[in-house]
């Protein structure tokens, strides 16, 4: 028997079945929310004594002061210098890519003028200051810090702050190289929920940002939402999600092996199959069963597999794309023969990896979309990371004497309507 469960579409249940198989949520623990606001509180009181306390508590070593906090931009360049050649090849090619597409990205000033010489338009301006959290836990990341930084240098963000916990004070070279070949401007030494408090309200050492970016555990993604408000946040990440589309002409393994490269993620994360070839599902579950005693992380693949793992029988293709729309999942494959004439049909994915030969994995690294997708259903109404989330836009309005006379009777009007006498003579100065 499969360690994946089966589900059909046939089956009466299969709503409710697959709305439990879907339910996550991130800060539904009180416990972490007492936690991270606990932390927070103490940030803001004591600033940098605080930070160097959680420092030694949670990442097990003990800063010389928390100027020590700070990774100098020369340790960044010997970083990349140490490196293998074939890792910094690998982040030149990665990082030229990401930025090539977030160019196209940029989101430019407008204006028109009206016939009475009123001026309308949009001004587009990048952020001061942003934080990027890089995740230093069960594994190194590397590509978060590419797809994080480089778009928002390209958006032309004045200062990018990396903060990344280092337990055991270890370092990571890989990380520390990305960041170097992201242009990021300062790195400092810290992580979780006291890493997003110092970025939101700012130490004697870490600057407040206006923006914070960046996947991290449930204390870094409960903080997120505890500070949102005072700055910007790009998302409150869930696990990692997969849900692949297949006519059961793709090589199973491949198949299975797309299912674990979200599954090694951790074990809340989720990898779908949707099929309407009852055989090919079968083989898919052989392949799993043949393949996953070869995996490094098996325990991990195995548990995110038997707890959240699905594969699923629909009646055709139609019924497929209706289940990937209701998933609504961060990471689509649509392995098909002809992608390109359903993909106009999925109206809910975060990234969408058209054809047998697009492997999710691609994504994550290097094809040039950005990785940070939105998770849990979110992108229904969320989009992926991007220039445009680094950017702001200010609305331009010059109203010529003409305008300020025609648009003032208006609003006199409304405002009048609305009990606002204020609104309305203000207006009313300016109506000839």
């Amino acid at each position: 028997m499969s360690i994946v469960r089966r589900l059909s579409t046939l089956d009466r249940d299969f709503d409710a079945a697959l709305e439990q198989l879907l339910a996550w949520d991130a800060v539904a623990d009180d416990q972490v929310q007492r936690t991270v606001a606990d932390i927070i509180r103490q940030i803001r009181a004591q600033g940098d004594t605080a930070l160097l306390d959680y420092t030694q508590r949670f990442d097990r070593w003990s800063p010389a002061g928390a100027a020590a906090l700070e990774i100098p931009r020369p340790r960044l360049a010997a970083a990349w210098e140490r490196i293998p050649a074939a890792q910094r090849e690998a982040l030149e090619v990665a990082a030229k890519r990401i930025r090539a597409y977030a160019e196209h990205q940029k989101v430019t000033d407008w204006a028109y003028t009206e016939a009475d010489g009123t001026l309308l338009g949009q001004q587009v301006t990048p952020l001061d200051r942003v934080g990027l959290y890089v995740p230093g836990g069960k594994a190194a990341y590397p590509s978060s810090v590419l797809m994080n930084a480089i778009p928002a240098k390209v958006a032309g963000v004045g200062e990018l702050i990396m903060v990344v916990p280092t337990p055991d004070g270890e370092l990571n070279d890989l990380v520390l190289a990305a960041a170097h070949i992201a242009g990021t401007d300062r790195a400092f030494a810290i992580g979780g929920a006291q890493a997003v408090a110092a970025l939101a309200y700012g130490t004697a050492t870490i600057p407040a940002v206006d923006k914070i970016v960046g996947p991290g555990n449930i204390y870094v993604a409960t903080a997120k939402r505890a500070v949102f408000g005072q700055v910007g946040i790009d998302m409150v990440a869930g696990p990692s999600e997969i849900l692949v589309v297949c006519d059961g002409q793709t090589d199973p393994d491949w198949i299975a092996m797309d299912l674990f490269s979200q599954a090694e993620h951790d074990e809340d994360a989720q990898s779908i199959l949707v099929s309407w070839d009852a055989r090919f599902l079968d083989q898919v579950a052989d392949s799993i069963e043949r393949l996953l005693p070869t995996m490094e992380r098996e325990a991990i693949i195995g548990a995110a597999l038997r707890a959240r793992g699905a594969l699923i029988q629909a009646r055709d293709l139609d019924e497929a794309i209706a289940v990937a729309n209701q998933v609504a999942p961060e990471h689509l494959e649509l392995s098909v023969a002809d992608p390109q004439s359903i993909v106009g049909r999925i109206r809910h994915a975060g990234a969408i990896f058209m054809g047998r030969y697009t492997a999710e994995a691609i994504g994550d690294y290097c094809a040039g979309p950005n990785h940070v997708l939105p998770t849990s259903r979110t992108a229904r109404f969320s989009s992926p990371l991007g220039v445009y989330d680094f950017q702001k836009r200010s609305s331009l309005i010059m109203a010529s004497a003409a305008g300020a006379s025609r648009m003032g009777e208006t609003a006199s009007i409304l405002a009048r309507g609305e009990g606002l006498t204020a609104h309305a003579r203000s207006a009313e100065y300016r109506h000839e």
